[in-house]
This record gives C-alpha cells, sequence and structure tokens, in this order.
C-alpha cells in the first residue's frame, strides 16, 4: 500500500538550484579531454570538496551526483574513450557531510539492484550524520551493462522494473517509520533504551520482497530522506506523483514544460497531493559567455573533443539499434515501439523527438554527445539569468539542476557572475534557511504511519 503523505508544502520565492554532476569532471560526455578539465584528482576527497565548499558558498541548495552500476561499454570504443568511471556516490556525500553544514546531499542508487532494508539504513544513517540533509534519488536500471553485473543478462522489464520499484519505496518508507519519534529513551535509571510500543516490525509480504522491520536506528531528523525522481517516461512519472519530493525532467521549450507541468499535476491530484508538494527541476547546461562569439566558440571546443563514433555509439545505446552501419547524414532509421522497449524509455522518446524534426544521425549524436538532452542556455550572465527567471516566473518548475560542462571552472564562473545576478533579481537566495533540506526546500516532513494508527 503506498503511504503518500506529503501535505501541501509550498513555493519558495527562490528559485531551487542543484548543482548536478553526472560525469566527476563535468556533464559535458567528454569533458575529461578539456584544457581545464581536472586530472587522476577527480577520485581523491580534496576535489569533492572543494566543489562542495564552492557550492555552498554560492548558497546553492544541492549538489547531485548521478552514478551506474556498470561500465557503459557494448562498444569497444567507449571503454576506450568514455568508461564512465566514477566513485560510489554514498561514500562521497558521507565525507561531504563532515565539510558542509547547509548544503543538501543528493545520491543516485538503483531500487532495480539493491536491497530496501541496506538502503532504508544507509540513507537514514547519513540523514543522521548530515543532520539532515539528504535526498535519495530512485532509478531504476535500464542498461543491460548493469544487470550483467547482477546475474542477469537483460535488465528487468520496464514495466516490472517500476511495480518493483513502487513496491520497494513503500518497503523502505515503512522502514523509516517503524520508530516513531521520540522512542528512544535513553533512561539510564530504568535501564530503557527505547519504548518498545514505539518500535514496529512492519511485516511487508508483497510480490517482490518479504521484509519484517524494524530498522536498527531511529527515525532519521527529516522522517524521509528527500526522494528524488528523475525518470520521463508514463512510468517514471506516475512513480514520481506517488512517492517523489523532487522531479528532475528535460523540457526543449517553455511550452512543452508548461505541458509537462500541468501532466504532472493532474497525476499528483490522482494521488491526492497538491503541486506544491513536488517540486520540478528542469536541467539546463549554463555556458556563460561575454559575447555570442565567445558562446559559440566554447560550444565548438566541447563538440569537438567528441569522437564521431562515441557519438554514434551513445545514439545507438539510447534506443539499442546499431546505428554504426548506416550513413552518417542519412535519417534515423524506425525505433523500437515504446510500449514494448525495456531500456530508458524517456531516452528513446527524445530519439523520437530528433527524429520527428528530421536530424540525421551525425546531428543526434553530435547533440547526445554536448548535451544530452539538456538545454544549452549559452550568453552572459544576464542572458543566462532572464532565460531561467522566464522558465521560472511562467510556473513550469521550482529551479533548475545545473548542469556544468566543465568542472569546476563552470560552476566557479556561474558562482561568481550568474548567481549575484539571479540574488539581485530576488530569484536566488543570498543566505540558508534554517532547518533540515525539506525546511530549506518548503516540504513538509511526512507523518509516521504507525503515530496515526493511535
Amino acid at each position: 500500500m503506498s503511504t503518500t503523505s506529503h501535505g501541501a508544502g509550498m513555493r519558495r520565492e527562490q528559485m531551487i538550484l542543484g548543482a548536478f554532476f553526472f560525469n566527476p569532471q563535468g556533464d559535458h560526455r567528454m569533458s575529461w579531454r578539456h584544457p581545464r578539465a581536472p586530472g587522476f584528482e577527480i577520485f581523491g576527497l580534496q576535489y569533492y570538496r572543494d566543489l562542495a565548499v564552492l557550492a555552498e558558498t554560492a548558497c546553492l541548495d544541492a549538489l547531485f551526483i548521478a552514478d551506474h552500476v556498470a561500465m557503459w561499454d557494448t562498444f569497444e570504443s567507449n571503454v576506450a574513450h568514455y568508461a564512465n568511471a566514477r566513485l560510489e556516490p554514498i561514500t562521497v556525500l558521507s565525507a561531504l557531510s563532515a565539510v558542509t553544514s547547509n548544503l543538501g546531499l543528493i545520491s543516485t542508487l538503483s531500487a532495480s539492484f539493491s536491497e530496501p532494508y541496506n538502503v532504508a539504513r544507509m540513507f537514514s544513517s547519513l540523514d543522521h550524520l548530515s543532520e539532515g540533509r539528504v535526498a535519495w534519488n530512485v532509478v531504476t536500471s535500464g542498461m543491460n551493462e548493469e544487470a550483467m553485473n547482477f546475474g542477469r543478462s537483460t535488465t528487468l522489464e520496464h514495466a516490472h522494473r517500476y511495480e518493483r520499484a513502487a513496491e520497494y519505496l513503500d518497503v523502505v518508507k515503512a522502514l523509516w517509520d517503524s520508530w516513531e519519534d521520540g522512542a528512544v529513551l535513553l533512561d539510564r535509571e530504568s535501564g530503557l533504551f527505547a519504548d518498545a510500543t514505539k518500535v514496529h516490525r512492519i511485516d511487508h509480504q508483497g510480490e517482490h520482497f518479504d521484509v519484517r522491520g524494524p530498522l536498527n536506528l531511529p527515525r532519521s531528523p527529516q522522517g524521509y530522506p528527500v526522494l528524488v525522481q528523475a525518470g520521463s517516461s508514463n512510468d517514471g512519472k506516475n512513480l514520481a506523483a506517488a512517492h517523489a519530493d523532487l522531479h528532475f525532467s528535460m523540457c526543449r521549450s517553455l511550452e512543452e514544460g508548461m505541458l509537462y507541468r500541468r501532466d504532472l499535476n493532474e497525476r499528483l491530484e490522482r494521488n491526492g497531493r497538491s503541486p506544491n508538494s513536488l517540486k520540478i527541476l528542469p536541467g539546463i547546461q549554463p555556458v556563460l559567455a561575454a559575447s555570442a562569439a565567445e558562446a559559440k566558440e566554447k560550444r565548438e571546443l566541447l563538440e569537438s573533443l567528441v569522437p564521431e563514433r562515441m557519438g554514434v555509439d551513445l545514439a545507438s545505446s539510447w534506443c539499442q539499434v546499431d546505428l554504426s552501419m548506416l550513413p552518417l547524414d542519412g535519417p534515423l532509421p524506425p525505433l523500437p515501439d515504446e510500449d514494448n522497449y525495456n531500456g530508458q524509455r524517456s531516452n528513446l522518446a527524445r530519439l523520437k523527438a530528433f527524429k520527428a524534426q528530421n536530424m540525421t544521425i551525425r546531428e543526434v549524436a553530435r547533440q547526445l554527445s554536448t548535451s544530452g538532452a539538456a538545454p544549452v542556455v549559452a550568453g552572459t550572465a544576464a542572458e543566462i539569468a532572464d532565460f531561467m527567471e522566464s522558465w521560472f516566473k511562467a510556473g513550469l518548475c521550482d529551479g533548475f539542476n545545473l548542469m556544468f560542462p566543465v568542472l569546476p571552472q563552470d560552476l566557479s564562473d556561474f558562482a561568481q557572475n550568474v548567481i549575484p545576478e539571479l540574488q539581485r533579481r530576488g530569484l536566488a537566495q543570498s543566505s540558508y534557511r534554517p532547518g533540515t533540506l525539506r525546511d530549506k526546500l518548503g516540504l513538509v516532513r511526512p507523518p509516521n504511519r504507525f503515530e496515526a494508527r493511535v
């Protein structure tokens, strides 16, 4: 049984801003080749500590680390050029919780290849250690390379992945609720560590999981760590409407974004939730430049870093159709039917949109290699702020996931130039609100399901 109890929430006057790290060197897939990119330090703590301090100094709301549990190596060229090597994010954020005090810490973790009890315990532990600043980006793994690391030859069927993920989230939430607030007594005189009437087995028996509980640590400061969802398929949006607090979206225009928001609002209503209970953060790639000529030069440099074969391989991976033998300047071939597709359906939908625009395979490969599906917003600080303000004030989003092409330089440039412009307009916070990450984002603390029975 789903336990949606997010409450109404509230809309902040300022944007919610997160620094999203897809790759350690930046969100451009070949950013490691950029002359300003970091080197082997991406596997050390000091690099991440410097990024976190920079983000917190700029009063960004959160640092968001993406993850995969495999090397993307279907094609040999990807092992050589783009192997997506990365540190495990819970480990990284645990370390960063000790060197930050306000910054939200968002970790991706797959519900496809992990157990609910372990995940509930990890995130609750980190929420305690960070004094309530943790969020979990719930994903279902769509890469066959990931499945092959966990005893399968192919990934789980798409609908099955999301059905399993919904039950998974129900179990994790129940475990987080298994200790009521105030259950811990630490009464030395009586010898009672906890009030046994406030600690509960969950006794979950479902189609995918049997979990007794309770969790072996008390309820964390936020009740539940903030829940984030990033899939834009129909199943993904249904999961977001039922469970998520934040939704990471991809929109190419204001009009598309408004339709997307309306769709999610309708799904929220069907789940008994208000629009303000789910914060929508579209991804953008900001490229700061003093002029149009400089912006063009920066984008061309990024594009030049990508071997053409790698871009084709990426497009092939997104649709699970080998495009390498087709003419590069020809159209995309017929693409799989989304309803029967077991990969990442939001990626397939984006490819279909490119096909509808009559883009060639070469153009699609270049687009995916340089910016994925996120719009590139290039220009001066004022021009980037204008773009962000137009989307935010139109009501299609509550803020943005900032996908910096090259780290740390692009984050530093944004913090020094765009953030002050947004603050001048009253659109970005200049100091942190008190409380947990939920408090800072305008999200309510979920009530405990066991307390509600009393």
